[in-house]
């Protein structure tokens, strides 16, 4: 029986870190790679969670089973940050549970999304690769709709038109910041226009926090998720810890559910621990601990947040560098200016992705999605002259 499955296609991504690798030229660039990275390469442990990890093995007396919902101090510490100190339950509509990274996160919001009877999801593309496979995987018709413009900047009127031909009862995924792959984030003005929308049409938010304090800052990055909230009865969030905490490999997610009546919680939460425990049984607790205690001291709170402003102004930085270049050839640069987060999007051929490769050392994914943190001030220069080269 096994004998009839056919190999399924490498991962794209995986297959051009091991390039990467064996690439012996000392002035190659890797902008494939979807993490953050300091001016000198590396993706350093935060010292808010070396702090904490310390404090976790003096303190930590055992390693028992939490449970599906996994660590509820750690998912209830996140919330003031998520949805606003003044009311973060909003009244005792919202709570969630722990889940194994962003991708666990986005996983039971869809899964309990189609389990409450959404026939479809619609979603803006270019996304997360992961996102259409979760869907797939899960059984949710896929609906798309364009993101962004080839000018770089939010496509309104497609979101506009896809909001209109949904149907009452769809769900509807919407990045909260710093959007992958394109780097291109709705304004605020936008998201009280997507707010009033999405209430008139009554769809399923499903809203995607995956970055966090890496596009505007804490507050700025959330206030497109509150406002949706404060426009809707009803709404699922996945949030992610891998970037705002560095805890990639460590798993560390949580989902939310926000319901109309705080009656109804413990009923969706409960479908929440059943999917959970036919899917993972509990998500690791290591990560989402050491989350917890930096999120209970002050101290390390101030630490943690100043380590996200060095990496925001960084990214900052070098954004700035490519838009004042403007033209690389036929590339211009200078939307990325305006752009959030780690990624962006080029315009680049296939061709000339692989001419950047063999000729340049330059490493990127076939979808022209870059990781900004790949460049420093030391490699930037490289970078532009190599894109105006294959694209002149």
């Amino acid at each position: 029986m096994l004998s009839t499955l056919t190999p399924q296609p490498a991962d794209a991504l995986l297959a051009l870190i091991k390039l990467y690798a064996a690439d012996p030229r000392a002035d190659k660039i890797d902008l494939g790679v979807g993490v953050y990275r300091t001016d000198t390469g590396a993706t350093p442990v935060f010292a808010a969670i070396k702090a904490a990890e310390k404090k976790l093995v003096e303190s930590q007396d055992s390693k028992s089973y939490l449970g599906p919902e996994g660590d509820m101090g750690f998912v209830h510490a996140l919330m003031p940050y998520v949805f606003g100190s003044e009311d973060p339950t909003m009244g005792g509509r919202i709570d969630g549970m722990q889940t194994p990274g962003g991708t666990g996160g986005v996983r039971l919001a869809v899964a309990l999304a189609k389990r409450a009877g959404a026939p479809k999801i619609w979603m803006g593309t270019p996304s997360w690769p992961n996102h259409a496979q979760i869907f797939a995987d899960i059984g949710l018709e896929l609906k798309t709709f364009n993101h962004a413009t080839k000018d770089g900047v939010v496509d309104m009127d497609s979101l506009r038109a896809a909001i209109a031909a949904a149907d009452a009862g769809d769900a509807i995924l919407l990045h909260g910041c710093c959007h992958n792959p394109s780097g291109i984030d709705y304004s605020e003005a936008q998201w009280d226009e997507i707010a009033a929308l999405v209430a008139e049409a009554k769809l399923l938010p499903v809203l995607d926090l995956a970055y966090q304090g890496l596009g505007q800052g804490m507050e700025a990055d959330a206030y497109g998720l509150r406002r949706v909230l404060a426009a809707v009865p009803e709404a699922l969030i996945a949030y992610s810890c891998d970037k705002n905490f560095g805890m990639y490999r460590d798993r560390v997610g949580a989902v939310y559910a926000m319901v109309s009546d705080p009656a109804h919680l413990n009923a969706v939460l409960s479908h929440g621990y059943a999917l959970a425990r036919a899917a993972w049984s509990m998500p690791p607790d290591h990560g989402a601990a050491a989350v917890r205690l930096i999120l209970e001291d002050p101290a390390l709170v101030k630490l943690w947040l100043d380590e996200l402003d060095i990496m925001r102004t960084r990214m900052r930085q070098v954004r700035a560098r490519l838009a004042e270049a403007g033209m690389a050839g036929k590339v211009n640069l200078t939307p990325l200016g305006s752009q959030n987060g780690l990624f962006s999007m080029l315009p680049l051929s296939g061709e000339q992705i692989l001419k950047l490769r063999e000729d340049h050392a330059i490493y990127m994914a076939g979808s022209g999605r870059i990781n900004v943190a790949g460049l420093t001030m030391g490699n930037i220069d490289k970078f532009i002259a190599a894109v105006a080269a294959v694209s002149a």
